[in-house]
């Protein structure tokens, strides 16, 4: 194991795993910890507050920096009033797309049946607040005792695990996978790349879709898609109440242009 991979390690266990995307790297704890080994600044991490930023410091033998400020007050041990999430359950209408941000998945439900968080297990990341359509969701103190250093060490080896297996089935879906993804796209070959050379994380296997390409549109082109495959919704429905023959030329032609855009 080469010293840059090392170093990268010792970075990310010293991250609260919040996987929260706050620092900027929207697809965890760990894309962080490559950029600070990189040279980025290590003063980023909201969660952590002041203690990590000088732990990082520390580490990394650089000048100690002032912590980005979090939104929350700060507790006695200098990091942010942690949060939990909890959804108003009897507002939930089950559309599922808070479960599929969940990072560590503390979030339990069906399509549509009512959602719960399970507190124990949430980082308050709020990354499950904003995809949330109905506003269902809040976030409340966390009224538990403060951690203690070994504490913090037990519960970031617990996320980071979870936050690894998310990713190994996020990965197997990502193939098949309908509609839109809710999280930034995930580095998996990053993460394999280091679950694959630890003892207590998940594996990660990346998967290679072998029946058709996996396509990174424009902004341009995506919006094209959408316009079509909305156009396509609309002329199904009615030609599902009444057969019309230029409406079927035109839902053929949508067709091969969406197939054509998608490099088919």
């Amino acid at each position: 194991m080469n010293s840059q991979i090392i170093l990268i390690q010792k970075i990310d266990a010293l991250l609260p795993q919040t996987q929260c995307g706050l620092c900027g790297h929207r697809d965890g704890c760990l894309p962080y910890a490559k950029s600070i080994a990189e040279g980025e600044e290590a003063n980023k991490c909201v969660p952590g507050g002041q203690p990590v930023a000088d732990a990082l410091a520390n580490l990394l033998q650089r000048t100690q920096l002032p912590a980005v400020e979090s939104v929350w007050p700060v507790q006695q041990d200098g990091r942010p009033q942690r949060m939990k999430a909890v959804i108003r359950e009897d507002e939930c209408i089950g559309c599922t797309k808070c479960i599929s941000a969940c990072p560590v998945d503390a979030i339990i439900g069906s399509g549509k049946l009512m959602h719960s968080i399970l507190t124990d297990l949430c980082t308050g990341c709020e990354l499950c607040i904003p995809p949330c359509p109905v506003d269902c969701i809040d976030l409340i103190e966390d009224t538990q005792n403060l951690l203690t250093d070994a504490d913090h060490v037990i519960e970031q080896n617990d996320l980071r695990t979870r936050y690894y297996a998310h990713i190994q089935r996020e990965e197997k879906q990502r193939i098949n996978r309908k509609g839109p993804v809710v999280r930034a796209e995930i580095d998996t070959t990053l993460f394999a790349q280091f679950a694959n050379q630890t003892n207590n994380t998940s594996k990660i296997e990346v998967i290679e879709n072998t029946q058709q390409k996996n396509l990174v549109y424009d902004a341009q082109t995506t919006i094209e898609l959408a316009k079509i495959r909305t156009q396509i919704k609309k002329l199904e429905k009615q030609l599902s109440v009444r057969e019309d023959a230029k409406k079927q030329a035109l839902l053929a032609t949508l067709n091969q242009q969406l197939n054509t855009l998608q490099g088919g």
